[in-house]
């Protein structure tokens, strides 16, 4: 897809919101590669989503954030791009995530229809399983609770439940899958696609968007699995990625109007509005990520960071700078897609899609960040691109 067609659909995203509203490699010893990991800081994995074969690069990270390159180890599947993406191949956050309990990362096949599993030690990768999911152009995951929560965008969509056995195998949890209702090809359209799944802190609900249906869908897990979803209209158009704060406050980011809203979750799966929306004044603000009660969106139209507050009462505001843009990425022609944060909260990295980097920054006390490395050689878009993004 030539470049200038994808900044214009970027660009058109709130008018599309307006018109819709309402390689394997032998990992060392466990306790090696923790020994390992604690003296060099960590690592960061990015997702290539390559179209025949799909592979998680891995990069060693330095206590200063600095990135190393240690090697790329295939899924087993293909990667998958939905239709007039503008510059990300699955329009969805979490579509590779760890799972700090059992060491254990996941990343989804688009292509295949399946979701893969590998063993983490330090930044090698053992693959260790390949499932279906359950439904059709899988797209993100959230694992937590010794579940695993996989989310189809094609066709009618759904969530598709699996239980983290305490070896790190996957099985079906019973009860575990429900439609969401949409009306998509087997690949889905960017702007109609859901974009994320999230588990709350309590393990109670599981939260999806759904962008062009302008809703936040809430489903209860109970005894006998998922309930039907409380689909909740989102205070802002096209709701995109979804966050927590330190009070289990929900944040979302809103791609129609570039703004972060803020909603509490009622026990029975409903949302009480507490910020609409808050505009950073970019375009295309898609993902999200927090430290607590600072959060950090990616703005994928102006290539852009831009930082936000969530006070004590659960309102939303600008920080870091007067306009609350931090951060410039790819020296502004970058394509902000997605990102993540260290668990110590000392860095945030960034996948550029256009420049085909990931940079590093250092979280300031302010908030601003400090561009502390650049991470090249990764894939660029050109009508198809890398996207997932997990750092630890």
């Amino acid at each position: 897809m030539p470049r200038h067609l994808t900044r214009a659909a970027l660009t058109a995203l709130p008018i599309i919101a307006a018109g819709l509203a309402p390689v394997l490699a032998t990992a060392p010893s466990y306790a090696a590669a923790e020994a390992q990991t604690s003296t060099s800081g960590g690592a960061v994995f990015v997702q290539t989503d390559d179209l025949g074969h799909n592979s998680v690069v891995s990069f060693r990270r330095d206590a200063d954030g600095h990135l190393h390159r240690v090697g790329e180890f295939l899924t087993g599947g293909r990667g998958g791009v939905e239709q007039n993406v503008p510059l990300d191949s699955l329009a969805s956050q979490d579509s590779l995530t760890f799972d700090r309990e059992h060491h254990l990362l996941f990343a989804v096949n688009a292509g295949s229809n399946t979701v893969t599993s590998f063993r983490v030690a330090g930044a090698h990768l053992t693959r260790l399983q390949t499932v279906r999911s359950g439904g059709v152009f899988p797209v993100s995951l959230s694992a937590g609770h010794d579940r695993l929560f996989v989310l189809n965008a094609g066709g009618s969509g759904n969530v598709t439940g699996y239980r983290i056995s305490p070896t790190g195998r996957l099985a079906a949890l019973p009860g575990g899958s429900q439609d969401l209702g949409l009306a998509n090809a087997a690949r889905p359209d960017f702007i109609t696609a859901p974009a994320d799944v999230v588990q709350t802190a309590d393990g109670d609900h599981v939260i999806v968007t759904t962008k062009a249906n302008n809703t936040i869908d809430v489903f209860t897990l109970r005894q006998g699995g998922l309930s039907a979803p409380v689909k909740n209209p989102a205070a802002s158009a096209v709701p995109f990625a979804l966050s927590f704060d330190s009070h289990g406050r929900l944040a979302v980011a809103n791609a129609g109007d570039s703004s972060v809203s803020s909603y509490r979750l009622r026990a029975d799966g409903t949302l009480q509005t507490i910020t609409a929306g808050t505009q950073d004044g970019q375009q295309a603000l898609c993902w999200l990520v927090g430290t607590g009660d600072t959060f950090f969106g990616g703005n994928a139209g102006s290539s852009s960071i831009s930082a936000f507050s969530i006070a004590g009462d659960g309102t939303v505001s600008l920080t870091g700078t007067p306009d609350g843009v931090v951060a410039h990425t790819g020296g502004g022609t970058g394509g902000t897609i997605d990102l993540a944060i260290t668990p110590d909260q000392e860095f945030l990295y960034a996948e550029n899609a256009f420049a085909g980097t990931v940079e590093a920054y250092h979280i300031q006390d302010d908030h601003t960040l400090q561009l502390v490395d650049t991470a090249a050689g990764l894939p660029q878009f050109d009508g198809h691109g890398m996207e997932g993004l997990v750092a630890f």
